[in-house]
């Protein structure tokens, strides 16, 4: 069935013809653009009409980086984001074992807590989970997930104890002055708590995607750009990719998927690459994407790697998770694949060590338009920006960051060198490409916060007043810019998707009000009504 929507604010994202009324749909394609009279005269008697009274259309909005697994996993833990002090996450912890009735001897598991809310400052410890229950493993993971807390029971079925420490490249088993682990994991470190989880099935991993993607259509996301490969704790990333065909093939899939490839190390890079995964081009619902590595952790827990000492705590510089040979040979050897290759990078040291691969790959296997990717790219300096543009890196960055840490990055690096940091607006200003993500479920999986957070750069509360950093605002249309092209651009898919024009795919959202008119500190709040991904409705608000 052919479908006209018209009379609409139609803001289509393509510069030939950025507003117009009415969008023309044949299959899952879009066919024509333009005022209502013209459009409406190519209906017939198989034609949809639907009238948008006056309402906000985009291109559906891409969330170029979260964890789709992660985020599904994430329901069925106790949510600790609102936890003001440590007692708050013992009494909701207790509760949630309660109404879940979770046997004695089964593991715990929580998200979302902030020492930086709490009352006492500090992170969480085996002492605090002891107090939840002794008799239940328990891991309760921070809001950046680079630190997990755990009981005494679980590091006793983690096997660690007192003189029989695991060693970590890239993590650390926190341990206090005698030598006994506090029960706090950071970054590599935490895969020995995931690593012990028990393994979902190939069925209980399609119900997990499925109800996932569901919420994405909620938030009028029609293509997620999810790092799912080292969620199981085999790292079994052929089965994840047969969960998500399956899906496809079985029409319960209701977002397009490019995955970003987690593959950590040389071995399991060298097995993929063997497998000849990176040639697999996919399709337009399903798409392995860049290698994926995670270089360092994050500026909360200080673990973001930096090139100076943290203001705040002397003593660190962060942590890095891999040795600049071991990333030379990573990006190298993927680059020199054809692949992209996407680094979480925080911290100006740990880019400026990506960077320098970066380089190394170019002169050894020179290639043009790569479009390799810095996700995050926090704490920048003017040298690195003109990196990006230099190397043609494209930043791939979470507005909602700012959030939490406007409030804290000049007290980690110093007011100073924060002036040159998420300097979203000097990037594109020169020439940078931007893409924009939720980074779910380390933040909320909602799309018009992010957007407010941009326009504003003020926390959801309103803070400061005339924005931190006011000279690096975005436009409302520099925003809606990241969610939409700039993310097909990140892909290689900005002939087909990204904005609304004829030839492309049919995804787009309604909003129940137009961001470009409201009061900026209004965005956030504005709700999506309907999703379209490929011509058919696959959400629509209170149905």
């Amino acid at each position: 069935m052919d479908i006209i929507l018209f009379n609409g604010r139609v803001v289509t994202m393509d510069e030939e013809n950025i507003r117009c009324e009415a969008v023309d749909i044949k299959g899952d394609k879009i066919y024509a653009v333009g005022d209502n009279e013209e459009i409406l005269n190519l209906k017939n008697k198989n034609t949809k009409l639907i009238d948008l009274n006056g309402k906000l259309i985009l291109p559906g909005f891409t969330d170029s980086h979260m964890h789709l697994l992660g985020y599904a996993s994430s329901l069925q833990k106790v949510d600790l984001r609102d936890a003001q002090s440590i007692e708050q996450v013992i009494e909701k912890t207790r509760n949630f074992i309660k109404e879940r009735n979770i046997p004695k001897g089964h593991w715990v598991l929580g998200t979302n807590w902030n020492h930086e809310n709490f009352k006492e400052k500090r992170f969480l410890d085996r002492n605090d989970l002891d107090k939840i229950s002794k008799e239940h493993p328990i891991s309760l993971i921070r809001a950046c997930y680079h630190v997990y807390s755990v009981n005494s029971k679980a590091l006793e079925v983690l096997g660690i104890q007192q003189g029989k420490l695991p060693k970590v490249q890239g993590g650390k088993v926190e341990t206090d002055e005698k030598g006994i682990p506090t029960g706090v994991l950071t970054e590599n470190a935490v895969w020995l708590a995931d690593n012990a989880i028990n393994e979902p099935t190939l069925e209980e991993l399609k119900d997990m995607i499925e109800e996932a993607a569901e919420k994405a259509c909620e938030q009028g996301i029609t293509t997620v750009f999810s790092d799912d490969f080292a969620y199981l704790p085999s790292r079994d990333y052929k089965k994840i990719i047969k969960a998500y065909r399956e899906l496809i093939d079985e029409g319960r899939l209701k977002v397009r998927i490019n995955q970003q490839c987690r593959l950590s190390d040389m071995d399991i890079l060298e097995d993929f690459l063997n497998e000849g995964w990176h040639k697999d081009k996919g399709d337009k619902n399903f798409k392995l994407g860049p290698l994926k590595l995670i270089c360092d952790g994050s500026l909360g827990a200080r673990t973001a790697y930096l090139s100076y000492s943290y203001k705040d705590k002397p003593s660190t510089f962060g942590m890095i998770g891999y040795s600049q040979d071991e990333l030379d040979e990573l990006i190298i050897t993927a680059h020199k694949e054809g692949m992209q290759v996407s680094t979480h990078c925080i911290g100006d040291k740990a880019m400026y060590m990506v960077f320098d691969s970066i380089e190394k790959a170019q002169k050894l296997y020179p290639r043009s338009n790569a479009r390799h990717t810095i996700i995050h790219a926090q704490i920048t300096d003017e040298i690195l920006i003109n990196k990006f543009k230099e190397l043609e890196v494209i930043a791939n960055v979470q507005p909602i960051f700012l959030n939490y840490d406007l409030h804290v990055v000049e007290e980690r690096i110093g007011k100073d060198r924060a002036k040159h940091t998420y300097n979203w607006k000097t990037m594109l200003d020169k020439g940078i490409h931007l893409t924009f993500g939720l980074d779910c479920p380390i933040e909320a999986f909602d799309v018009l916060p992010n957007i407010y957070s941009a326009v504003t750069r003020k926390d959801l509360n309103g803070y400061p007043k005339e924005g931190w950093l006011p000279e690096q605002k975005l436009s409302v249309y520099e925003a809606v810019e990241g969610f939409t092209i700039g993310g097909a651009y990140a892909s290689f898919e900005e002939n087909v998707k990204g904005s609304i024009t004829p030839g492309k795919f049919a995804d787009m959202v309604i909003l129940e009000e137009n961001i470009f008119n409201v009061d900026p500190d209004h965005i956030k709040d504005v709700k999506i009504e309907t999703t379209i991904l490929g011509g058919k409705i696959v959400y629509k608000r209170g149905k």
